[in-house]
């Protein structure tokens, strides 16, 4: 078996890949990659994640080539994943691998593409791009002959159940909490929504710096800014301003969060992956303080930006074109192709629907909507 030196650096309570409860269906062990490493790999090479550069963040896919797509926020949240869990003393390949998978069943169109996929399949079990994340990994991809989807290890799978309160074992023992590493990607991607959709929303023109001046955390990171460009921050241009002041927003966010967990552990007492997962509380978490000021910031961008005429009836209009594609599949299920309806029998036709359209990104979706004979 691999034996990564890496990990004698680790804390006792992350998660060793020599300690993974493996995989569905057991590999033989790779030379010199660990379990992790090799999940890794898999995702990124796999068709769900180069879709995901077609599919909207918060902008319509096409609306311009400086506002970030599903991919480039996947990208950040394994960024930040990785920087937490190393300062943690965390697995960061690990980490970073369920950030890289945390959204590749996301469908087109950003969350008003999943509100609408959800409202279409309210008779037929719903849809959650979450509970979609694990579907592709676990069933929809098509990388190898031996299975169905990528064969991922049990801890990456585990990291994917975000809203599942009651995990379980091979064993069949239950648990309430993921590994660390887990719940740092899960906080992690917190971080890069709200502050990345901060700077798509100030370059759009949606947001203004001056209304978020009463945000203490916009505040309190434009003052660090000021600080540490030694007065040269106002006599930048408007792009350099907003990105120095997000850059001290993050790292504001990372430290915070990085210092509260440390302490939250020490204080809990675990001393192993195993103790983590059985502890009653999450130990990865932010200061009660930084809680407060991001329940406002979240609040913010939810009143001026995610609901702003101009996004709402964008996301509105291409909602609709979901739903007129979505009820014509229904209709003529040919036009599903053989690989999906090989899953008909099994599946029912309205899941697989939902597959296929989840697949789908802006761009394509729209080209079928376009198809249709409609008035």
């Amino acid at each position: 078996m691999f034996q990564d030196p890496r990990e004698s650096l680790l804390a006792t309570f992350a998660q060793r890949a020599s300690e993974s409860l493996g995989r569905l269906l057991s590999e033989p062990e790779h030379p010199f990659r660990s379990p992790y490493q090799r999940d890794r790999d898999r995702i990124i090479h796999g068709t769900s994640f180069r879709r995901l550069d077609g599919k909207t963040q918060v902008f319509l896919n096409g609306k311009g080539d400086h506002y970030r797509t599903r991919l480039t926020h996947t990208i950040e949240v394994a960024s930040v994943s990785r920087t937490v869990a190393r300062a943690l003393g965390l697995n960061e390949d690990l980490a970073e691998a369920i950030a890289l998978a945390h959204d590749l069943g996301h469908p087109p169109f950003g969350h008003a593409g999943e509100e609408t996929l959800d409202l279409l399949m309210k008779h037929h079990g719903g849809f959650d791009h979450n509970e979609q994340s694990l579907r592709v990994v676990e069933t929809l991809e098509e990388s190898y002959p031996q299975h169905q989807g990528l064969n991922l290890s049990y801890e990456v799978l585990e990291g994917l159940k975000k809203h599942h309160r009651d995990l379980v074992s091979h064993d069949g023992s239950r648990y309430p909490n993921p590994s660390l590493e887990a719940q740092v990607a899960n906080i992690a991607d917190e971080i890069a929504y709200y502050s990345h959709d901060l700077e798509d929303g100030l370059a759009s023109g949606l947001l203004s710096q001056e209304d978020l001046m009463s945000l203490e955390l916009w505040k309190e990171a434009a003052e660090k800014a000021l600080e540490e460009s030694s007065g040269k921050l106002a006599s930048s241009g408007p792009r350099t301003h907003r990105k120095f002041i997000l850059r001290c927003l993050i790292n504001r966010e990372v430290e915070d969060l990085v210092s509260t967990s440390r302490a939250t552990i020490v204080s809990s007492g675990v001393r192993s992956a195993e103790e983590v997962r059985k502890h009653p509380n999450r130990l990865i978490s932010y200061s009660a303080e930084l809680k407060s000021r991001n329940v406002a910031l979240r609040r913010h961008l939810y009143e001026r930006f995610y609901r702003h005429p101009e996004v709402h009836t964008a996301n509105e209009r291409a909602c609709r074109q979901m739903e007129a594609v979505f009820k014509d599949l229904l209709e003529h299920p040919e036009k599903l192709g053989k690989r999906t309806l090989s899953r008909l029998d099994r599946d029912g036709l309205p899941r697989v629907t939902a597959d296929y359209v989840a697949g789908m990104t802006d761009s394509y979706l729209r080209s079928r909507y376009y198809e249709l004979s409609l008035p």
